[in-house]
């Protein structure tokens, strides 16, 4: 280097897209990676960190690459541990979402607590910038958590937050919440692109480079959806969702990404005033067994990660002008399923408001309650109770055809540990199980057989 010339870093400017990160060279009305329009934001971009972005290591044959086996810590929590895949993994970053008020601090401040009593002697730290250290402290309280011994600590500057990482190096912490955390190396607001991209990617490296476990905490939009950029969801190692409805005392966690387990799979759990309790035993923990004499009430049994869960569809039929109104269930599909009964059953139901409802705060994403749907609403049109000792399980085509489910022998089994009599369901199903379970199984191939077996 010359005397008297000063090397400086180069700073170019580039384009990122608020919902997919896409980067591009100029502004760009829609962005060119998602078609969103008016998403992509200007941020600077140093020439260092583009050649580090592009750099790779050498690719390597997978014979030649060795498996790990990945250290983890059980919680003592079961429900949480379970959806985690056997415990929190050491080194793992891990994003968890939810509704504001939903419980997503009290989750993680009941499992720090936890961890604290079974390790000792490992340092624990609760970062939050919403919450002042008083008020953290008051909520361990006032959830009898007497056995709780980790860090508080208030903050939303991240290079000060890093400092007293490197100072207390705990072996968990938790920052709540990742769109209140700023970096003063971006000049930009909190819960920006550039802001949420830029702390992630410091808080992951240092996860990394430290066997330090994570836990994040991201608020959800009116979509549904984490708030912030999509590239958040991208570099974690996994992504939960705490849902339920905040009127209810039901709480579902969710793996919706697990790079060390299984996905898809579900805790419950039940809010009281102390807390957070475990519903260990969640089969038919939704169904409201005071119930047994109403109408338009029927039981089906679903499959939320690999436990079959009983759910309970209610379903009312009133004279009116068509209204469909639906919770837990997309209501595009209960339209469908009024058509086929209006087609195969010849009953007039689409000029009847329905009002459909999956008890519990159980959110069905699947086919496989298609068949309880539909009895639940010939019971409530015809007044007429279905046996609550009937479990009915499977989809149903626009033809008016019954299809087989997956998992069905999982669901069986749990039926006959709870003692129900009757399965309802596909001819297929029906035609592979007969003789191989204790339950009374009837199979039909259309749904105009459901009202003979039903008694409506």
């Amino acid at each position: 280097m010359r005397e008297g010339i000063t090397m400086v870093k180069k700073i170019s400017n580039v384009y990122l897209c608020n919902n997919c990160d896409f980067r591009a060279l100029k502004w760009e009305g829609k962005c060119s990676g998602c078609g969103e329009w008016n998403s992509l934001v200007q941020v600077e971009e140093s020439s260092k960190q583009r050649k580090l972005d592009e750099q790779g290591s050498r690719p390597e044959r997978v014979s030649e690459v060795n498996t790990q086996e990945y250290s983890r810590k059980v919680t003592g929590i079961a429900e949480f541990d379970r959806v985690l895949g056997g415990g929190i993994v050491i080194g793992s970053l891990t994003l968890l979402g939810g509704e504001p008020g939903i419980g997503k601090s009290t989750l993680l401040t009941e499992v720090l607590a936890a961890l604290s009593k079974k390790y000792p002697k490992e340092d624990i730290l609760y970062v939050s910038g919403e919450e002042s250290i008083h008020q953290v402290a008051d909520r361990v309280k006032r959830l009898g958590l007497i056995h709780a011994n980790f860090y508080i600590y208030n903050e939303t500057n991240w290079q000060s937050i890093l400092g007293q990482i490197k100072k207390i190096r705990p072996s968990v912490i938790v920052l709540d919440s990742i769109q209140t955390t700023v970096s003063g190396e971006v000049q930009s607001a909190a819960g920006s692109v550039s802001q949420v991209r830029e702390v992630t990617y410091e808080l992951m490296n240092h996860v990394k480079g430290s066997s330090m476990t994570c836990f994040v905490i991201g608020h959800i939009t009116k979509e549904g959806s984490i708030a912030g950029p999509k590239i958040l969801e991208h570099m974690v190692d996994t992504v939960i969702y705490f849902e339920g409805d905040q009127l209810s005392n039901n709480r579902i966690l969710r793996s919706i990404k697990n790079r060390f387990g299984n996905t898809n799979e579900v805790g419950i759990f039940e809010m009281n005033e102390k807390g957070l309790n475990q519903v260990l035993n969640p089969s038919q923990y939704f169904i409201d067994a005071s119930n047994v004499d109403a109408y338009g009430r029927s039981i089906s049994c679903v499959m939320e990660g690999t436990r079959p869960l009983f759910i309970e569809v209610q379903a009312l039929v009133v004279d009116g002008q068509g209204r469909k109104t639906t919770q837990g269930i997309d209501t595009n599909r209960v339209s469908m399923l009024v058509a086929v009964i209006e087609k195969y059953l010849g009953i007039p139901m689409n000029i009847s408001d329905i009002y459909l409802n999956i008890i519990g705060g159980i959110k069905v994403k699947g086919q496989d309650t298609d068949l309880s749907i539909i009895s639940s609403l010939l019971s409530s049109f015809k007044n007429k109770k279905i046996d609550t000792e009937t479990i009915l399980i499977g989809e149903v085509g626009l033809n008016g055809e019954v299809r087989s489910v997956s998992n069905i022998d999982k669901r069986i089994k749990e039926m006959e540990r709870l003692k129900y009599k009757k399965l309802i369901t596909s001819k297929n199903i029906s035609q592979r199980i007969t003789g191989k379970s204790k339950l009374e199984i009837i199979g039909i191939s259309k749904i105009q057989e459901i009202e003979e077996h039903l008694n409506l």
